[in-house]
C-alpha cells in the first residue's frame, strides 16, 4: 500500500490545502500528522497556545468524521517524522512551505532527511513567484501589487479518496479554551460575516471605534482558511473589496521579502539605518507595554493587546510608531513583544510591518514618516469610544478632552482622570530627536 504523511504546520485545514489534496490523490493511505515542537510550544504565550490547540482539536474532529485521526507527536520535528516514516513505511511526506528563518532551516533539514514533496498553500502566490520584468523580486509594494494582480494563480491539485489513518499518536496538547472559535468551519463563518460588511471596508477600516476589520488574520496565520478562498469570496468591484484584497497582497509581499532577505528578521533591510543609536529606556518600554504612556490611543491599543491578543490595524501602526519614533526604542524589541502576544503573530508580517513603521524596511516613503498620536486619535477615534473601552480612567471626558487629557486644569485632571499618567514624552521634541538620530545614521553610512 502506498502510504503518505501530510505534515501539518500552519495550514490546519483540509479544504483548499494543496498538501492534503496531493497526498490523498497520490497515496492509498494518508497519515495526518502534527508535531508539537518544544522550541515553539514551550515559549509560546498561553493565549496563542490555546488558539493552536483549539485548531488542532477541530482538525482532529474533522478527520474523525472521515474515519481518521490527527497523529500527534512531540519533539524535534524532523527527527520525529523520520521515526514515523520508519514505523509506517511511508513513501512520501507532503507539506506546505513556510517562510520564517526558523521554518526555512527546519524545512531544509527535512528536505535532506525525508522524502518531502513541497507545495505552496499558505499564500495566494507562492513567495518568489511574483517577479519583475527583469526577473528580480520587489522591495516596494505598489509595483509588486500590480504584478501580483496580473499573475494568474498556479492551479492546486484536487483531493483524492485515500484511506485515512486513525492512530492519534500522543494526546493533543493541553491548553486553555481558545479565545475565539477554532477550526476551518469557524473561519468560514467569520468570512461569511465579513462578506456582509466588506463593502464598507475602504471607508471604515481605519476606525478602531467601528472595528470593521475581518479578524481573518488569525485564521490566515494558522491556516484554518486559505488566502485563495478569502480572495475568491471577497474580490469584487467595490472600493471596500479592492482594499481588502490589497491587504491579502500585502501579506504575500512580506512573505516574499522574508524569503529573499531572511536576515531582515533581526536586521534593518535598509543598510543606512542599521546603526541608528537607539535609546536604552527600560522605563519607557515598560510604560508602553503596560499602556501607561499618557497618550490615550497608544495606551488603548497596548491594553487591548494584553487583554485580547489582538489590536486594530490602524492602532498597531500608531503604537509601533510611538515606540520607535517617540521613544526611539529599537523596533526589534517592539516586534518581539507584539509577536509574542498577538494571536495572529507571524514573523514575516510582523517584521515587515515593524520595519515599515520604523522606516528601515521595504517602503518607498522616507524615515521621517512619524505618526502624531494625538492627531491619529482625533482623526480615527473622533468621539473617543475606542479609548473609553480600553482606558476607563478617561471615560468621563468629553470627545474633545479625551485625546489630550493633560491639557485639563490640575484640579479637573485629578478629579476626572484618577491615576492616569501624564505623557512620558513630548511628541514634538521626540520627533526632532528621532529625525536627528536617523539622519546621523544615514550620514555615517554614506561616509563609510
Amino acid at each position: 500500500m502506498n502510504v503518505g504523511i501530510v505534515w501539518f504546520r500552519r495550514d490546519l485545514r483540509l479544504a483548499d490545502n494543496p498538501a492534503w489534496s496531493a497526498a490523498t490523490a497520490a497515496c492509498d493511505r494518508v497519515i495526518a500528522a502534527f508535531v508539537v515542537d518544544p522550541q515553539l510550544w514551550d515559549r509560546c504565550y498561553p493565549r496563542r497556545r490555546a488558539v493552536l490547540a483549539g485548531n488542532l482539536r477541530s482538525l482532529d474532529s474533522v478527520l474523525a468524521a472521515r474515519g481518521g485521526r490527527l497523529w500527534v507527536g512531540r519533539g524535534e520535528p524532523v527527527e520525529t517524522l523520520t521515526e514515523l516514516v520508519r514505523q509506517t513505511g511511508a513513501q512520501a511526506v507532503f507539506a506546505n512551505r513556510d517562510v520564517s528563518p526558523y521554518a526555512a532551516r527546519r524545512d531544509e533539514a527535512a528536505s535532506a532527511q525525508l522524502p518531502v514533496r513541497w507545495t505552496d498553500g499558505c499564500f495566494f502566490h507562492a513567495p518568489g513567484s511574483v517577479r519583475s520584468r527583469t526577473g528580480t523580486g520587489y522591495t516596494v509594494f505598489t509595483p509588486y501589487f500590480r504584478a501580483w494582480s496580473a499573475l494568474a494563480p498556479e492551479p492546486w491539485p484536487n483531493s483524492g479518496s485515500a484511506e485515512l489513518a486513525a492512530d492519534p499518536g500522543a494526546d493533543l496538547p493541553a491548553a486553555d479554551a481558545p479565545p475565539l472559535e477554532a477550526g476551518e468551519e469557524a473561519a468560514e463563518r467569520r468570512l461569511a460575516a465579513f462578506a456582509d460588511q466588506v463593502d464598507r471596508y475602504a471607508e471604515e477600516r481605519d476606525r478602531p471605534d467601528l472595528d470593521i476589520t475581518s479578524k481573518l488574520s488569525v485564521d490566515l496565520k494558522w491556516g484554518t482558511i486559505s488566502p485563495r478562498r478569502v480572495v475568491e469570496a471577497l474580490a469584487g468591484e467595490s472600493p471596500g473589496r479592492a482594499a481588502f484584497v490589497r491587504q491579502v497582497a500585502w501579506r504575500d509581499f512580506w512573505a516574499q521579502v522574508m524569503v529573499a532577505r531572511p536576515e531582515t528578521a533581526s536586521t534593518a533591510l535598509r543598510p543606512e539605518y542599521r546603526d541608528v543609536r537607539w535609546r536604552h529606556d527600560p522605563e519607557g518600554f515598560a510604560a508602553w507595554q503596560q499602556g501607561r504612556t499618557g497618550y490615550p490611543l497608544v495606551d488603548a491599543g497596548m491594553r487591548q493587546l494584553r487583554a485580547e491578543g489582538w489590536i486594530h490595524n490602524r492602532v498597531r501602526m500608531v503604537v509601533a510608531s510611538f515606540l520607535v519614533k517617540d521613544l526611539l526604542v529599537d523596533w526589534r524589541l517592539g516586534e518581539r513583544h507584539m509577536r509574542r502576544l498577538l494571536l495572529d503573530g507571524d514573523v514575516a508580517q510582523n517584521v515587515g510591518n515593524w520595519q515599515w513603521v520604523a522606516g528601515t524596511g521595504a517602503d518607498a516613503a522616507p524615515y521621517f514618516r512619524i505618526f502624531n498620536p494625538v492627531r491619529q486619535s482625533q482623526r480615527f477615534d473622533p468621539a473617543g469610544d475606542y479609548i473609553r473601552r480600553w482606558v476607563p480612567e478617561l471615560a468621563d471626558l468629553s470627545s474633545k478632552e479625551i485625546h489630550t487629557p493633560w491639557t485639563l486644569g490640575p484640579l479637573q485632571l485629578a478629579a476626572q482622570t484618577p491615576g492616569y499618567p501624564t505623557p512620558i514624552v513630548d511628541h514634538a521634541e521626540a520627533r526632532e530627536r528621532t529625525l536627528a538620530a536617523f539622519e546621523a545614521a544615514r550620514h555615517q553610512w554614506a561616509a563609510e
